[in-house]
């Protein structure tokens, strides 16, 4: 959520920057309402403070033995007016908050205007791979390996899920077992979150109300009577709220944590050419890095975490690149984003393993996360995300870029520990 200090004292500000995300606001409306809200507090006020004087004859009346039917009259006329009062303030705060809540965050300064047309490579590792032989795709060559069962999984669950089988099962624990090593090595602290969520998370995060079809909703959770639940998109929903509520000690920051979770998401579903196989799904494993910081911290919190997320990648010996998105292809929640994208040589193109977010203060003003600074003011923290990272597109970069001739897969040095010393897959027999 934007500071609504900024939305009134600075307004062309706020309109300059939502503009490069493509974002129209009547910010007439919005300061309208604003002032209505004013009036109506104030006239509250005045009736409460008349009311209050009103009461306080009532015992000097009664001691002198006149009438209070008249005073008394007066009193519950006054409260009818407040309750009417009352109605018409949340009628107008919920047409505020309506339009605030919906309102994205604000991208930084330097952050360019435009879609994803306007993305800024920044960064790349390695070269494209080459091969003297016809490549094949991933979905050929998971099949082919028995990597993946996507028929039986379809089956069990319809279009856009995957079974790991066999070797396939293992690479993907293999790269989960290895992004947690690294996290560890790095000092973060390694949370398993709570996977069905309920719609405080939603609001808190930035997915609701805007995005909230979006969500697998639960019926019958576990959860209290009347509380809708939901399983998490990714283990940032979780995560941004761990301390909703909470005043953080200053000296206790930043945090550095990670969090492994699988996600799941409704937006898959696609059955363009590019979106074969693994690249989309509506299940999949995450490791997600969470970063809570001060603003000062800030910056520094977001290059760290961009950094661990490079050093991933760059680990497995894959080509990628890594983009720094233009305003109107950074999420709705965040003011700058960093994208690691790995090169899918079946799809001349790359795509995205992990985004690196920082979200400032949006997310925490949703939940009301706060930090006591050290001269004793409450302030609100800064929240940062990124994947560290998502498989399910690793896994066909790792089996295209690194494919042999004889329909081999050659499996990364540093997940070789985690597969028993295996050097590569072999086509079954």
């Amino acid at each position: 959520m934007i500071d609504f200090n900024l939305i009134k004292n600075n307004t062309e500000k706020v309109a300059k920057a939502l503009g490069k995300r493509g974002v129209e606001v009547d910010f007439n409306k919005i300061l309208k309402l604003d002032e209505k809200r004013r009036e109506i507090i104030l006239e509250i006020e005045q009736m409460r403070s008349k009311r209050n004087e009103v009461s306080s004859k009532v015992p000097a009346m009664k001691k002198a033995g006149e009438n209070t039917e008249k005073v008394f009259a007066e009193m519950k006329q006054l409260g009818d007016e407040i309750d009417s009062c009352e109605k018409r303030l949340s009628a107008v705060e919920a047409e505020l908050n309506e339009i605030l809540w919906a309102l994205p965050n604000m991208p930084d300064e330097d952050i360019i205007a435009g879609g994803k047309e306007n993305n800024q490579p920044i960064y790349t590792f390695g070269k494209k791979p080459e091969f003297s032989f016809k490549p094949k795709d991933h979905v050929e060559l998971c099949t082919s390996l028995g990597m993946i069962d996507y028929e039986r999984a379809a089956k069990l669950s319809g279009n856009g899920f995957w079974i790991y089988r066999g070797i396939g099962a293992q690479l993907e624990w293999a790269l989960l077992n290895f992004f947690i090593s690294e996290h560890l090595k790095d000092g973060y602290e390694f949370v398993l979150p709570t996977q069905m969520l309920n719609e405080k998370c939603g609001f808190g995060c930035g997915q609701f109300p805007k995005f909230a079809d979006e969500v697998y909703y639960v019926d019958k959770a576990g959860g209290e009577e009347g509380v809708k639940q939901f399983l998490l998109p990714t283990a940032e929903s979780a995560m941004v709220n761990l301390y909703a509520g909470e005043i953080i000690p200053e000296d206790k920051l930043p945090f550095r944590m990670f969090a492994y979770s699988p996600c799941f998401r409704q937006e898959a579903g696609s059955y363009r050419a590019e979106e074969r196989g693994m690249i989309r799904g509506h299940q999949f494993n995450k490791v997600e890095m969470i970063s809570y910081a001060t603003p000062e911290q800030s910056d520094a919190m977001f290059e760290e975490l961009v950094n661990k997320a490079k050093n991933l990648v760059e680990k497995l010996g894959l080509h990628f690149q890594i983009s720094k998105l233009a305003a109107g292809d950074i999420s709705a929640t965040m003011c700058r984003t960093y994208d690691i994208e790995v090169w899918i040589p079946s799809m001349n193109i790359y795509k995205e393993v992990s985004s690196v977010s920082n979200g400032r203060s949006y997310q925490p003003r949703r939940s009301n996360t706060k930090y006591k600074t050290k001269d004793g003011k409450n302030e609100f923290v800064h929240i940062l995300n990124g994947s560290g990272l998502a498989t399910p597109r690793i896994i066909p970069a790792i089996v295209e870029q690194f494919q042999n001739e004889d329909g081999s897969v050659n499996i990364p040095e540093v997940l070789q520990p985690f597969m028993g010393g295996l050097k590569k897959i072999e086509p079954k027999k």
